[in-house]
């Protein structure tokens, strides 16, 4: 039998932290959530908001954050910055 290497507590912390650094990152380019958001290719904030804020379980993919890296000119690693 397999155990998980990391529980829900410590996954969803690591979801914090990604979600608070892409609003860090966002804010000090003085970008909108919309704006950012239809950069990405999203037709609209509303995805962006829940995955920014980490509710209704919506979470950042790897696309998602390859693409936002590259709009905000930041290696794609300072999201997983502590």
């Amino acid at each position: 039998m397999f155990t998980a290497n990391a529980d829900e507590e410590e996954i969803n912390n690591f979801y914090r932290v990604v979600s608070a650094n892409v609003r860090k990152y966002r804010n000090e380019k003085n970008m909108s959530q919309l704006e950012l958001a239809l950069t990405i290719g999203q037709k609209g904030n509303a995805f962006f908001n829940y995955a920014e804020n980490n509710t209704k379980n919506k979470h950042f993919n790897l696309e998602h954050l390859y693409k936002i890296a590259k709009a905000l000119d930041i290696p794609i690693s300072k999201f997983f910055e502590e």
